[in-house]
């Protein structure tokens, strides 16, 4: 047997959800609690670095929102490939502008074209899975003083286009703003190493530089206390599904048959465009 009760040469199981190349699935995960409560959380499919970036977490509410979407990240990714939670094994491909091991999150030892990316924020955990790059981005939304600090880093052309919003407007356009720019250096594998004003990522369709070749960028819909953004590296003849997840995934012993009926349930289908806009 091996750790995670799999009998050593016994058949993999088979994947229960299958990515369609051009197909984006996101799902979300919120988690509105702020302690664990008596209810334990099933931790030993993690890994030591994933048990020790969660041990480094100051707060507690960090920690389990941490420990919450790695779980789920997991039990996810095991529908896609067919291996249990606790044998998947995650690494970084080589970063795109140093060559260095911190590059987009893969899936180690699959020959299955998946691609995947987790953001979490203040009780909220996004993720995307699709069969070419993909990165998701969820902040909540930012303040007025934020924004206003962050202006200077972006293009050019997103300064001139927020500086033309009224204050009240700001925030929330700003934070639209910034999570499909995170989304995309998630995309490419950079993150926010390549230059924020390198590329233009807001909302005007004329009259300014184009946007970013072979990536559809958009903001998502979601809850109203957070912004929240997908870059997927395909053509504009795609498909976008949003779905939830059970936070009831993070406690059983096997999560399987949970997320085979999410996945069948109503889901939102978003347009298949490369709009800014929500």
């Amino acid at each position: 047997m091996t750790a995670t009760g799999t009998a050593i040469g016994a058949p993999r199981p088979s994947p229960t959800i299958i990515a369609k190349d051009g197909d984006l699935h996101l799902w979300a995960l919120c988690q509105p609690w702020t302690d664990e409560g008596s209810t334990v959380m099933v931790k030993s499919e993690l890994d030591d670095a994933e048990l020790e970036r969660a041990a480094s977490f100051v707060q507690p509410h960090d920690r389990l929102l941490y420990l919450s979407a790695h779980i789920a990240l997991r039990r996810l990714l095991a529908a896609y490939v067919g291996v249990p939670p606790g044998e998947l094994r995650l690494g970084r491909a080589p970063c795109p502008g140093c060559g260095g091991p911190h590059g987009r999150p893969v899936v180690l030892d699959t020959d299955l074209p998946l691609h995947f990316s987790l953001s979490h924020s203040h009780g909220l955990a996004i993720f995307g899975v699709a069969t070419s790059p993909v990165g998701v981005d969820v902040e909540r939304v930012p303040s007025l003083e934020t924004a206003e600090l962050c202006l200077p880093a972006l293009h050019p052309a997103e300064q001139a286009e927020l500086a033309e919003l009224p204050e009240d407007e700001l925030p929330i356009s700003f934070g639209r703003l910034w999570t499909r720019k995170e989304a995309y250096l998630k995309g490419i594998g950079t993150g926010l190493s390549r230059d924020l004003a390198a590329d233009y990522l807001g909302e005007r369709e004329d009259g300014v530089p184009d946007r970013p070749s072979g990536w559809v960028v958009r903001s998502v819909p979601g809850y109203p206390s957070h912004v929240t953004a997908a870059a997927l590296l395909t053509d504009d003849d795609h498909c976008t599904t949003a779905r939830r997840l059970p936070t009831e995934v993070l406690y059983t012993d096997d999560a399987s048959e949970l997320i085979a009926v999410a996945r069948q349930q109503l889901c939102t289908e978003l347009p298949a465009n490369g709009s800014g806009s929500e």
